[in-house]
């Protein structure tokens, strides 16, 4: 072969190895050194949630701590039993807004094998049949035989949720046959109570810590003497294969928790006329010592 053949020969074996090269490079996202690559994590997320008032605080301070770390954020507000099948599916990543082991049992017993509980963000909650201070009663059993009082009626949030489940079974452990659930939705029972209040009238509701209608109101649980509605975490639950798929977003759910009174302070901002957005911002901006440790940048 002669030397202008042999040239052109060599010149395109470098032209190829470059290629070849190239395409190494960007097929692999890192190289850890050992021959082992790494991904670039999807800086995106789906959270579901429900349009509890404590469910729409948290979700929204969620969202605004992923946002500060670089995330595209999408809010899924849905039903209960609609929030746990989206994150067994894989259609949302994850909820910072299931309670548990009580409150939405039937939908874990549903899903549970398909979900993943990341930690407890909010220990100790409540839930229950609530009544204002005034009402002259303080137990579940002393409703039976005050049906006249109460107009028969217990009014409820939306037909999904955990807590009107709990409260048909509580009809039945407490004879209190006189009465009819009344399905609504977290606002409009919360404006039934405040038409109840505003004319001094009895009125009993489903309600739960956090909420801000205790910082509002002179609100009373009545006691639950065969605790039918039982104590609760708030859990953080996503979809199995997040942690794999998207381990720096995993990290931050790991570290986050806060308190009751946290969430009801970002409630009491939007109770004062803020939009969740803007009350979730306010309360992030002001706690930046506990914003930093869920980013792990303390």
């Amino acid at each position: 072969m002669d030397n202008k053949y042999k040239a052109i020969l060599v010149g395109i074996l470098l032209v190829l190895s470059l290629f070849a090269a190239g395409c190494a490079q960007q097929g692999d996202e890192g190289d850890t050194g050992d021959g082992n690559q790494t991904q670039v994590e999807d800086k995106s997320v789906t959270i579901a949630y429900v349009q509890w008032a404590s469910a729409v605080a948290t979700t929204n301070v969620v969202q605004e701590v992923f946002q500060k770390a670089g995330y595209e954020v999408e809010l899924n507000n849905v039903a209960a039993g609609i929030m746990y099948q989206a994150i067994a599916n894989g259609d949302a990543d994850f909820s910072v807004c299931a309670w548990l082991p009580n409150t939405q049992s039937n939908y874990w017993e549903q899903y549970g094998d398909q979900i993943e509980k990341v930690n407890v963000n909010t220990p100790n909650v409540k839930t229950g049949l609530v009544v204002p201070q005034y009402v002259d009663i303080d137990t579940i059993p002393e409703l039976k035989g005050n049906e006249s009082k109460f107009g028969g009626t217990i009014t409820g949030i939306d037909p999904g949720a955990g807590i009107m489940s709990q409260t048909e079974e509580a009809i039945q452990e407490y004879g209190l046959d006189g009465y009819t659930l009344q399905a609504s939705s977290g606002p409009g029972m919360t404006s039934a109570l405040t038409s109840a209040i505003t004319d001094e009238k009895p009125i009993v509701v489903t309600l739960w810590n956090p909420h801000w209608a205790f910082a509002r109101w002179d609100l009373k649980y009545l006691d639950d003497p065969k605790d039918v509605y039982g104590s609760d975490d708030i859990v953080t639950i996503a979809r199995p294969d997040l942690k794999e798929d998207k381990p720096q977003a995993y990290e931050i759910l790991t570290r986050f928790k806060w308190t009751v009174a946290d969430n009801e302070k970002v409630m009491s901002y939007i109770d004062q006329g803020m939009s969740a957005e803007e009350a979730a911002e306010k309360w992030v901006n002001d706690n930046p010592d506990k914003v930093n440790e869920w980013l792990g940048t303390e």
